[in-house]
């Protein structure tokens, strides 16, 4: 009775935060995609736009490029290069930042001696020499459109907004099986859960880049600090705290890579599961103590804990075989139908999420019949090592920051040398998906109420199936070539 009764808490918990995604999916019903919401009044303002990067050669030159070809006037134009990189990117910054000065753009080099704070370090040393009312940022595989800044200043229709957020686009979104999932589980956050979060008056992220803030905004709520790996969802709920507004805006896009190599997915997410844990350990008491509306208190609650469904993933992919011995042997196969309903209830929730997400991206949603199982199932597998990163969150381990590789057109040989180093992965997720399929081969042959669990024990299969041989096979990779090298 323990162990059901702890595998139906852990299925009910998860189930519930899917059914959340449905909610805010049903929120959207009958809304337009947002874009300016009016005219800029008056003069036009000055604005910096800076520019993070840390050895990122092979996808530099055309984000400098594309910041030269704003559409915006250059005397009121500043761009500020913050430069950390230890490789090839120097150079390349040097050659591109002097031809497009001798055009004419404002273009200022920064360079620390030391990355203390990482990404935020380099923001926080910028903003502090900056010179624009509004500072717009951008990472470095980002392309900015030549009207972003005009459009992005539309959504500043108060002095009490802060920030203004646009969607990522995906520049290689159809490169590989990895990248296709990438963009499924991508534009659920950036088509339903931002844009929902936005549209009803709850708290949301900026998302790092592709967006722009009132400098004012950045003093008010402490500016950047590099305590936690997600420094920009940190400044986010600083400034809302104090007050300042944010607006997304789903109709203005900015194309950018995702990651191509799962070592660097892999670490992404690993960053941002770690990082949002921090948040909230840092900020939940001054959340609890603020005056919020019950709805923004609740939603800040489940955005902050979210990642924390990663460890009850991996505990309910370790009950479930059990459990489903248990339920058979122990007189308690009636409980069937609560598994039934609760797969309709959290399958059903993230098919329309999901779905949604794929409508209001402008995907074609036919192509969703293979790739959102793949999706969900991925980010199932990616259970162990988020867990990992929520766990040394939680336990007040800290880590440095790892930037996530990007390629561009860089040849395999190339990337494979700039991609982040192999490390022994996979066995666990392995280990877990025979343990799963072991549970599915077992309820088969039991038959009967037992098998109303081989949806989940196959589809959870699957996930860490997936996520470890994709894992053993890059590993197997990167050795050979490191030999190659030899």
């Amino acid at each position: 009775m323990i162990v059901l009764a702890l595998y139906y808490l852990t299925l009910t918990l998860l189930v519930a935060y899917a059914a959340h995604r449905l909610w805010l999916s049903l929120l959207l019903v009958g809304r337009k995609p947002a874009v300016g919401l009016g005219v800029w009044p008056g003069a036009l303002p000055r604005i910096t736009v800076q520019l993070p990067l840390y050895n990122e050669q092979f996808v530099v030159e055309r984000l400098l490029r594309a910041v030269a070809a704003l559409d915006y006037p250059r005397e009121l134009l500043e761009v500020q290069v913050l430069d950390d990189s230890t490789d090839a990117t120097e150079a390349i910054v040097e050659r591109v930042s002097a031809e497009l000065r001798a055009s004419g753009l404002q273009i200022r080099v920064l360079r620390r001696g030391q990355r203390t704070g990482y990404k935020a370090g380099a923001l926080a040393q910028g903003t502090e020499v900056a010179t624009g009312t509004f500072i717009a940022i951008f990472d470095a595989d980002f392309v900015p459109p030549p009207r972003f800044l005009h459009e992005v200043l539309r959504g500043f229709d108060s002095e009490r907004v802060g920030m203004v957020q646009a969607r990522w686009e995906h520049l290689n979104l159809g490169e590989s099986w990895l990248t296709r999932l990438q963009g499924v589980l991508l534009d659920g956050h950036f088509a339903v859960e931002q844009t929902a979060r936005s549209a009803t008056g709850r708290f949301f992220n900026f998302n790092g880049t592709a967006g722009m803030w009132r400098r004012e905004a950045i003093a008010d709520a402490g500016g950047w600090q590099g305590d936690t790996l997600t420094e920009d969802l940190d400044l986010s709920y600083r400034a809302q705290l104090k007050g300042w507004r944010f607006r997304y805006l789903d109709g203005v896009t900015v194309p950018a890579e995702v990651p191509s190599d799962l070592g660097g997915f892999v670490s992404q997410q690993q960053r941002w599961a770690k990082g949002s844990v921090e948040t909230l350990l840092k900020l939940w008491r001054p959340i609890v103590r603020a005056r919020l509306p019950f709805v923004v208190w609740r939603e800040a609650a489940v955005h902050l804990t979210s990642n924390l469904c990663y460890l009850l993933t991996v505990l309910l992919a370790l009950l479930m075989p059990p459990a489903v011995w248990l339920r058979r042997t122990g007189g308690w196969g009636g409980l069937w139908m609560l598994d039934v309903a609760l797969l309709i209830v959290g399958g059903g929730s993230l098919l329309v999420y999901y779905g949604t997400a794929a409508r209001r991206a402008g995907r074609p949603v036919g192509s969703l019949l293979w790739q959102l199982p793949l999706a969900m199932a991925l980010d199932v597998g990616m259970s162990i090592q988020k867990s990992r990163a929520v766990l040394e969150a939680l336990a007040g381990k800290r880590s440095a920051f790892v930037r996530t590789p990007k390629f561009s057109a860089a040849s395999t040989a190339a990337a494979k040398a700039y991609a982040l180093p192999r490390r022994r992965a996979g066995g666990g997720e392995l280990a877990l998906s025979l343990w799963l399929l072991a549970g599915a081969a077992a309820a088969m042959t039991e038959g009967g109420s037992a098998a109303t669990a081989l949806p989940f024990l196959l589809f959870f299969g699957l996930g860490f199936g997936m996520v470890g041989a994709a894992s053993r096979q890059r590993e197997r990779g990167l050795r050979q070539l490191d030999w190659a090298r030899v």
